[in-house]
């Protein structure tokens, strides 16, 4: 009897660490947050990102960084995300469409400006957008107007001024803004389109020709996903990005008040 009740006392024991094993696994994946956010934000959010992980103990934020549409597809598409963040309204405003978003979370954080860039060795700076159509810029780059915030603001801006015809055979598009900056930076481009915070990431390779007016101001959204399994720590960080510490990051990195 004796000898049985020690056989089934070991497997107990056992099964009792294994769950309390499992439980503290379960807890840290809790606290883990995935945050997909516009390719504009990645310097900026990545030490937004630390900054919230200092201040609440336990909690880890996972980043995926690309332009606005196409990770806005991987949401559609059932992607495990927590926050979503976009460099444009328009995008955010396709995801409340859909039934993506946590209402009422959505808000306003950032704002930025359009500007076009020229790489550090260019010989020449435009001084206009039409100067664009000279001879010396056979190549323009900017985002990919479908799926990329940035060709858009930009399409918007060479539609006013009357360039679009011109421009056409031009083009050089992106998969993300950061991509039309590291083309502008190599010199595989004579010219582009990016935010400001974007140019001030490559001072020394590129450099601000002009800032380009915009009829739709560059303003960021930020949402919870309806998905989340992390509600509340999708909030807090929303708040946190929205707080005066978050709010120096940003500006810290070239963004405006929203």
């Amino acid at each position: 009897m004796k000898t049985t009740t020690r056989r089934l006392t070991v497997p107990l024991r056992v099964m009792a660490l294994c769950a309390v094993l499992l439980a503290g696994s379960a807890a840290s994946q809790a606290q883990e947050l995935v945050v997909s956010a516009a390719a504009s934000l990645t310097n900026a959010f990545q030490t937004v990102g630390r900054a919230f992980e200092q201040s609440k103990p336990g909690a880890k934020v996972t980043f995926n960084f690309a332009a606005s549409g196409p990770l806005l597809a991987q949401i559609q598409q059932g992607a495990p995300v927590d926050v979503f963040a976009s460099a444009d309204q328009e995008t955010m405003n396709k995801a409340a469409t859909a039934n993506l978003l946590a209402e009422p979370t959505r808000v306003d954080f950032a704002a930025n400006t359009l500007v076009l860039i020229v790489p550090a060795t260019a010989k020449e700076t435009p001084r206009k957008l039409g100067d664009l159509s000279g001879a010396t810029y056979q190549r323009v780059s900017t985002g990919t107007p479908a799926t990329v915030p940035v060709g858009r603001y930009t399409t918007e801006a060479i539609e006013k001024a009357g360039l679009t015809a011109t421009l056409q055979p031009k083009w050089i598009y992106g998969e993300s803004v950061r991509q039309v900056l590291n083309y502008v930076a190599r010199g595989e481009v004579d010219a582009g389109f990016v935010y400001r915070t974007d140019a001030m990431i490559e001072p020394d390779k590129t450099r601000i020709a002009l800032t380009v007016p915009t009829t739709t101001p560059v303003s960021y959204p930020i949402a919870q996903i309806a998905t989340s399994k992390q509600p509340t720590l999708a909030v807090e960080f929303i708040a946190y990005v929205r707080s005066a510490p978050g709010q120096a990051i940003l500006q810290r990195f070239g963004f405006s008040k929203p």
